[in-house]
């Protein structure tokens, strides 16, 4: 056994997972029946992404619906294993890296910083205008 195929509990870990098709064996024997399914496959991660982009803007788990139309892409294309893998990967540092002591107290001091700055400046606009909707204050 090489060192790149080293198993957990007998199961490859996602890197050393194969690329490519992940099609049933009788579809992926008959070319054109292939090529048809790589086609719907497509079609279906294109929907997908295209709701999460549309989600973006819109209420809803935008980001996580066009990692999911990729997730389905990535049944039958390298790029987007290749992609999701990436993904993968920079996620799990960033979190690595938020439990991080010095990084997690920075993000504290920065998040109180800017609730002292926001109080600050509610109590400026209560003091002088107290409790009226800023569509309905008049001319002084």
């Amino acid at each position: 056994m090489a060192v790149d195929e080293i198993k957990v509990d007998g199961v490859k870990s996602d890197s050393e997972q194969g690329l490519g098709s992940k099609a049933p064996e009788f579809i992926k024997a008959r070319r054109v029946l292939h090529l048809s399914w790589q086609v719907g496959i497509f079609i279906i991660g294109l929907a997908i992404v295209v709701l999460g982009i549309i989600m973006l803007p819109l209420p809803g788990p935008g980001w996580v619906v066009i990692f999911g139309g990729m997730a389905v892409w990535a049944t039958e294309f390298v790029w987007a294993q290749l992609v999701l893998r990436w993904t993968k990967r920079k996620v799990t540092e960033a979190a690595q890296k938020a439990l991080d002591p010095k990084v997690r107290r920075r993000n504290i001091i920065l998040t109180s910083i800017g609730l002292v700055i926001i109080a600050v400046l509610v109590g400026i606009y209560l003091w002088k205008f107290g409790i009226v909707m800023p569509w309905k204050i008049k001319d002084q």
